[in-house]
């Protein structure tokens, strides 16, 4: 069974830093994709950032470009996503996502129906 595991949020003052895990069980970490998605209260989920298993490829909103950094650890099948100069605007809960098949590419990786599973989410909220 396919097992998303999301920790790592909480509450942080702007500018401030916080890093995200995922934590990933149930298929080999091999051919796949992890993005990172956010929904804030009153909005519709939107896609953070994803990475590709297959080359190392990263995607990122533009919302987040230059603050996020996502990554993985392999032999820990965990994806991070680190988070800094946080803003009250990223306030939402954040969840990870695995795809496998077609790797992402820059046009859909924030595609959430070709996501195969997702996290429970992990509560990340930014104070002025």
């Amino acid at each position: 069974e396919v097992q998303l595991v999301e920790s790592g949020g909480g509450l942080v003052q702007a500018g401030g830093s916080l890093r995200l895990s995922c934590a990933a069980s149930g298929f080999t970490f091999d051919d796949y994709a992890i993005g990172w998605f956010r929904q804030a209260p009153g909005k519709e989920r939107e896609g953070v950032s994803c990475i590709s298993s297959r080359d190392g490829s990263t995607y990122y909103a533009d919302s987040v470009k230059g603050r996020f950094t996502i990554s993985s650890d392999n032999a820990k099948n965990t994806v991070y996503l680190q988070m800094n100069s946080l803003k009250p605007e990223d306030t939402a809960v954040y969840y990870c996502a695995a795809k496998f098949g077609r790797p992402p590419d820059g046009d859909s990786w924030w595609f959430e129906v070709e996501y195969d599973y997702w996290g429970q989410g992990t509560q990340v909220t930014v104070s002025s």
